[in-house]
């Protein structure tokens, strides 16, 4: 016995001898350092690598600031009229011109970007809570509830937006508060479907039921787990309906059942310059390229986050 013990004794002692204790010095010699990232920061990193994306939002963050703070300071106001100077060219005193009653068109189109701006933001914001809310539901629960719920959605989809706009300009009249209702009426139904494949096809995973079995009650998986888990194609639907509705304002605004006059909405300022295109086109341009350039820019922006939020779409 003694001798089968100091036998496996040398062999370990022999083993020993086949490996070297490395000095602390050389212990990390092969480390590589990570730095740590959370999902949106290294969203962001991805962000920034698209030039197009980053172009857009600075164009949007430069109008927000100028649809904020340029009426304060300007020595205009949207509805400040001098006949003396009508129709003028831009110059310095006037860097846009005015229009046919003399009123400065850079403040208008300023003041436009807080018309169109507001409702498109608002207008997502609505229906971004409306679609989670409602398409989670669907998608969770499913069976008879999400058959019954999503009957309904086909039912809404399937009737006109012009009509819910004519319906409700014609209750409450022309107003912001009627442009806003009009577009959520429909507008949050392409969120709901986008929600409710999400979390059909996440409810099934392993720390979905997980979560469940640990006791989770179902709002707390559904809002904890599958939403927060479909935050990146809920934030590029998101950023696609702020383009949306600021043109469907703008085209209200510009067939003439929308913001009304003498409220300066970009749509508003086309339908004006309309008149005039033949003799002073230039007052058509600025309207017409600050909703192009605005939408362009939102566009750029989804695009980018749509990359930089899909780890599938990376390079």
């Amino acid at each position: 016995m003694e001798n089968q013990f100091d036998k496996k004794l040398q062999d370990i002692e022999a083993d020993d001898a086949l490996f070297e204790k490395l000095e602390d010095s050389e212990k990390d010699s092969e480390f590589i350092a990570v730095e740590a990232k959370t999902y949106f920061q290294d969203a962001w990193k991805n962000f920034k690598k698209n030039k197009l994306a980053t172009i857009g939002l600075i164009f949007i963050c430069l109008m927000l600031l100028l649809a904020v703070f340029g009426p304060i300071f300007s020595p205009y106001t949207y509805d400040q009229q001098d006949l003396t100077s009508r129709n003028a060219l831009p110059s310095l005193q006037h860097p846009f011109g005015t229009d046919k009653f003399g009123r400065d068109i850079f403040v208008r189109v300023m003041y436009g970007a807080r018309i169109s701006l507001s409702v498109g933001f608002a207008s997502a914001f609505i229906n971004l809570i409306i679609g989670v809310v409602y398409g989670g539901f669907c998608g969770y629960f499913g069976g008879k509830l999400d058959m019954v719920l999503m009957r309904l959605v086909e039912i809404i989809y399937s009737v006109p937006t012009l009509l819910y706009v004519i319906l409700v300009m014609l209750i409450f009249g022309s107003n912001i508060f009627s442009v806003l209702l009009a577009i959520c009426i429909s507008g949050w139904v392409g969120m709901a479907r986008q929600v409710r494949a999400q979390v059909m096809s996440l409810k099934e995973q392993e720390y979905a039921l997980a979560a469940k079995v640990m006791g989770a009650g179902d709002s707390r998986i559904l809002f904890k787990h599958l939403v927060v888990n479909s935050i990146g194609p809920i934030i590029v639907t998101t950023t696609h309906m702020v383009p949306s509705a600021i043109f469907t304002e703008s085209f209200l605004a510009f067939v003439g059942i929308g913001i009304s006059i003498p409220q300066a909405s970009w749509g508003t300022m086309a339908s004006e310059a309309r008149g005039l295109i033949m003799n002073q086109p230039i007052q058509m341009v600025w309207p017409v390229l600050a909703i192009c350039l605005t939408i362009l820019s939102l566009n750029f922006i989804g695009d980018g986050l749509n990359e930089a939020l899909d780890p599938r779409k990376r390079v």
